[in-house]
């Protein structure tokens, strides 16, 4: 096994899909950990770093949406795709506001999965667009050089999603950037909804008003615009 393959953790309840998404995943060269329940995932994540959760959303005591919500409240930024045999939209919607990066239904093809995996894993080495260094949003400060977003002293806690989408709005303050381009620079090339889901986000990071936000603003008909101080 190569030493520097990605490192993925499959949890899932369904004993035979696991293992063959663990035989899957392993013969496309990558690390893979398997765990039954979300009992078992976090004892293998308090002594093993994984680089991506596979992640089902149905699972007896605590489900898959309630484990994702858990990590980033606890700061965990490890990207996570979710499973799930629930298609419609608010569900992904949900999964989408919980802290996942992307969710794929189920009944899916195994490439399908491989290639969502190599697409999150890509936006976290994509390169950074130049930002200018320093860049005040109210109480916070976005420290273009670090990738950081900074109240004083500590920094507020991302997602890789919500890392990536204010990294590419601010190498471009005051200037509306269209969905499209969001979708495209982030690495959700056509999923228009994701960017969507992003933007409410990290609004809420922001400490933006949802309703009249100052600083990641909504321009009707054109798209998106990062107004700094």
């Amino acid at each position: 096994m190569n030493p520097d393959a990605p490192h993925v953790l499959v949890i899932d309840d369904d004993e035979r899909l696991r293992a063959l998404l663990g035989k899957f995943l392993s013969d496309q060269g990558f690390a893979v950990g398997l765990a039954a329940d979300t009992a078992e995932a976090r004892a293998q994540m308090s002594v093993l770093a994984f680089d991506l959760l596979v992640l089902d959303r149905m699972m007896p005591v605590e489900d898959g949406l309630s484990f994702a919500k858990s990590l980033r409240l606890a700061g965990s930024a490890v990207p996570i795709l979710m499973l799930t045999a629930m298609g419609e939209s608010e569900h992904r919607i949900d999964g989408l506001e919980g802290g996942v990066d992307d969710y794929l239904t189920k009944p899916f093809e195994p490439r399908e999965l491989v290639l969502r995996i190599q697409s999150i894993l890509k936006r976290q080495v994509r390169e950074a667009p130049a930002a200018p260094e320093r860049l005040k949003l109210g109480d916070l400060v976005y420290d273009g050089a670090r990738q950081a977003l900074m109240q004083g002293d500590q920094p507020i806690h991302l997602t890789t999603a919500e890392a990536t989408l204010l990294a590419v709005l601010a190498a471009a303050p005051s200037k509306v950037l269209s969905r499209e381009e969001l979708a495209e620079k982030t690495g959700v090339a056509g999923n228009l909804r994701t960017v969507d889901v992003q933007v409410t986000r990290l609004r809420k990071k922001l400490m933006d008003d949802a309703q009249q936000p100052r600083y990641l603003q909504t321009v009707r008909g054109r798209g998106y615009i990062l107004k700094p101080d």
